[in-house]
């Protein structure tokens, strides 16, 4: 999930240069995904009222899903 996050990142933002991915799992099992960029750069990842985060976070989602994962997906600040 995170080369996947990573590639969807780095084709948004105008510095891929700044993308950073870490992912493990919390206590419960889920798989945690979080994604850094450039400060400059959180508004196009976030998107307008939150739909780019929400079509990503759908996306692989499902593809967890298909793995029989649970998914969460952090944009770090």
């Amino acid at each position: 999930m995170k080369n996947v996050v990573a590639c969807i990142a780095r084709a948004l933002v105008s510095r891929p240069d700044r993308v950073r991915v870490d992912e493990f799992e919390d206590e419960d099992g889920i798989l945690v995904v979080e994604l850094e960029v450039a400060p400059d750069d959180r508004g196009r990842v976030i998107g307008r009222k939150g739909r780019t985060a929400d079509a990503i976070r759908v996306f692989v989602g499902a593809l967890a899903r298909r793995r029989g994962e649970e998914f969460d997906l952090d944009i770090l600040g």
